[in-house]
């Protein structure tokens, strides 16, 4: 059965799978080619104002995550995501990448918990 998998895109081996970046903005120094992605999500990912006031801040990381939950709950694009995620996972893995350092604290961390929980209703 296929899996959700998540990762960060500068991994140096990454699965076989379909490739989402989950994040508003493109990782530094990562090339298109080699990021090779089936989709940039990027409208799925917290909003500017959100993600700046985040800051990477793990102390501030319980507080983001129910905000960032919330917007994902009340994004206009959430439904059309996860049906890309369902449809990708009847053939294949799905690899859920973002560019954080940190692999505990991030927005892929919440998406994730927002999906299985979508995917598992």
């Amino acid at each position: 059965m296929s899996k959700i998998v998540l990762k960060r895109i500068y991994s140096k081996e990454l699965p076989d799978g379909y490739r989402i970046l989950v994040d508003r903005l493109w990782p530094r120094g990562m090339s298109k080619l080699r990021a090779n992605l089936d989709l940039w999500a990027k409208e799925i990912a917290p909003s500017p104002e959100l993600r700046k006031w985040f800051s990477h801040d793990p102390e501030k990381f319980p507080e983001f995550e129910k905000k960032y939950m919330d917007e994902i709950e009340h994004n206009d694009y959430t439904k059309e995501f996860v049906d890309t995620v369902i449809t990708a996972l009847k053939d294949q893995d799905v690899l859920i990448l973002y560019g954080a350092k940190d692999e505990e604290h991030n927005n892929a961390d919440v998406l994730i918990k927002f999906l299985n929980k979508e995917i598992n209703k």
